[in-house]
């Protein structure tokens, strides 16, 4: 069982920052690739952003490109989302998720991640 604890959401002004963290319960995260995915109030689960286990490659969705960033601190077991210009489009829950079966690929889909953190809100006020 991998259990996975975001934090770093709060309360932000349009136009700000901040810095998501997903920490894997597991000292083998690095061996996972994992994916930010965010739900805002009456729709669907979106992906935002994907890293695979070493984190040679990354995935962002068009939506949130060139403005949010993921990255992955294996000596920390870590996985990052740095958010930037925020809008209030942005405002949702965010999910952090851990794909075990091909780890070494982004996955794009809900269905690629075995593993679900609780969430972490961000508002984004204009």
């Amino acid at each position: 069982q991998v259990q996975l604890v975001e934090s770093g959401g709060g309360l932000v002004q349009a136009g700000g920052s901040l810095r998501l963290s997903c920490v894997a319960s597991l000292r083998t995260f690095s061996t996972y690739a994992t994916g930010w995915f965010r739900q805002a109030p009456g729709k669907e689960r979106e992906f935002v952003a994907g890293i695979d286990w070493r984190g040679s490659n990354t995935g962002v969705a068009d939506s949130v490109k060139g403005r949010l960033d993921i990255s992955r601190d294996v000596a920390k077991n870590t996985v990052y989302l740095q958010m930037n210009n925020l809008k209030p489009e942005d405002t949702a829950v965010y999910y952090c998720a851990a794909d075990l079966r091909a780890p070494w690929r982004v996955g794009y889909d809900i269905s690629d991640y075995t593993y679900w953190g609780l969430g972490t809100q961000v508002t984004v006020s204009s």
